[in-house]
């Protein structure tokens, strides 16, 4: 199929790509990679009157370290993420995440921005920022704000982004020292959507776990954090009879649904199973980590 006609604006600076997409009315799309929005417009799921084009707009593909964090800039691409030095240094579970994003056509074209302002109830980078407590800076008519990664992400394929506003920067926070990771997901072929992931960090002190974060996704409408089970690692050295009240309360916190490609009863079997890995794998990265 073809998308339906639609009027075409090129955004050269974010102030441009604002002012077209509040003359859209609510009518208006941002385009970039298009990795999401094309299959979209074909299968005329959307019929936006106007696709405002932000790829011309110089200085939003960047991926650069502060003090505090790591910034990404809006056009930067899943592939960039993937390679970057910088982001397998200081945040390997994202390198390692963006591995199994799609194919590597889709990674050299989608967009960190596009991905997030989609959100796919089944797509990796969202659930990631949801893992590092993630910040997106938004810009709009009247200035810019920051929203927390939690905030964001309302429902499928909705977030905190009204008409006019555009994703410009997402900043992930560094870990501690002595902070392992796991990143596990089961999809019916390389390159699909996950059927469900989990990913993990561990910050190791002492011999004992002083901070886990675990975040799942396809489990859902949104990703979650396992915040149950996060507690219940908190202060405590891993074993076996931990990380098996840590599965329970991982099962306990999802809801999945069933559909056409599994049942509930098997997401949720994999969101405890999937956990136990990525905690294991983030325990013991910690504890190589820490002399």
């Amino acid at each position: 199929m073809k998308p339906a006609a639609f009027e075409y604006v090129a955004a050269y600076t974010i102030e441009d790509a604002i002012v077209a997409l509040m003359a859209g009315g609510g009518e208006a799309k941002i385009i970039a990679g298009g990795q999401s929005l094309v299959p979209m417009l074909n299968f005329r799921l959307l019929r936006p009157a106007i696709l405002v084009d932000i790829k011309r707009i110089p200085d939003l593909a960047y991926i650069e370290e502060d003090q505090s964090a790591i910034r990404i800039g809006a056009l930067a691409t899943h592939r960039q993420l993937e390679i970057s030095p910088v982001i397998a240094r200081v945040l390997p579970v994202v390198s390692h995440a963006m591995t199994h994003v799609a194919h590597l056509a889709i990674r050299n074209r989608g967009t960190i921005g596009g991905s997030l302002s989609h959100a796919d109830p089944a797509a990796e980078l969202p659930m990631l920022t949801v893992l590092l407590d993630a910040a997106f800076t938004i810009a709009s008519r009247a200035g810019r704000r920051t929203v927390k990664a939690r905030d964001f992400f309302l429902d499928a394929l909705t977030v905190d982004l009204a008409n006019g506003d555009v994703i410009t920067e997402i900043a992930l926070p560094k870990l501690p020292a002595d902070t392992g990771w796991g990143f596990e997901e089961v999809a019916r072929r390389a390159g699909d959507f996950a059927l469900a992931a989990v990913a993990a960090t561990v910050t190791r002190s002492r011999g004992t776990i002083a901070q886990a974060r675990i975040a799942v996704t396809g489990m859902g409408s949104t990703p979650v954090r396992a915040v149950a089970a996060e507690t219940l690692l908190a202060g405590r050295a891993l074993d076996q009879a931990l990380l098996d009240d840590v599965v329970a309360a991982v099962r306990d916190n999802v809801a999945p649904n069933s559909d056409l490609h599994a049942s509930a009863d098997y997401r949720r079997h994999l969101a405890g199973v999937l956990a136990a890995r990525a905690v294991s794998a983030a325990w013991a990265r910690a504890r190589s980590a820490t002399p």
